[in-house]
């Protein structure tokens, strides 16, 4: 197998963990959240989120590592680090972004404080803090579709600039 090979296979993985996890998010915010948002009771609510949320978190935290190594294998092997510099690749920026913020949120930010900042919130107004992560997930989701779409888009040559 030839370094060609590897990169067709690291966009291979790439295309599919970005399928995986914004796939995810997209069920997430679309179905599990107003899904949940509909049971009166506030404690199976949280106890139902809670275990959802446990085994979706595995998964996206193994895509969004898929994602960002097959990304980087890409960049590094088609020494494009210059891309960023150049506004014509506005996409490859907000794909990075995208990415960074959601990782953040996973690894560090989740684990460090957003569980328990969640769990008192939830406590104070459950049908608030659940309208909050319903809010956060949209505009996350909503930044991801246009961050798929534009990189679609500039990988096939349709430029903005």
């Amino acid at each position: 197998m030839n370094s060609f090979d590897h990169f067709v296979f690291a966009r291979i993985f790439h295309i599919i963990g970005i399928v995986l996890w914004i796939g995810g998010v997209a069920f997430v915010t679309l179905v599990l959240i107003p899904s949940l948002k509909r049971i009166d009771e506030k404690s199976k609510r949280m106890d139902l989120f809670e275990s959802l949320e446990g085994a979706f978190s595995l998964q996206a935290k193994f895509t969004t590592l898929i994602t960002g190594i097959s990304g980087f294998y890409m960049i590094a092997y088609l020494d494009a680090w210059d891309r960023y510099l150049q506004i014509q690749f506005w996409w490859i920026h907000l794909m990075t972004l995208v990415w960074l913020v959601f990782t953040l949120v996973l690894f560090v930010f989740e684990p460090v404080f957003l569980h328990k900042w969640f769990h008192q919130k939830a406590k104070l107004n459950c049908d608030k803090t659940f309208n909050y992560l319903h809010f956060m997930h949209v505009v996350l989701l909503s930044i991801s579709i246009i961050s798929i779409f534009a990189a679609v888009a500039g990988a096939h040559g349709l430029s903005v600039f």
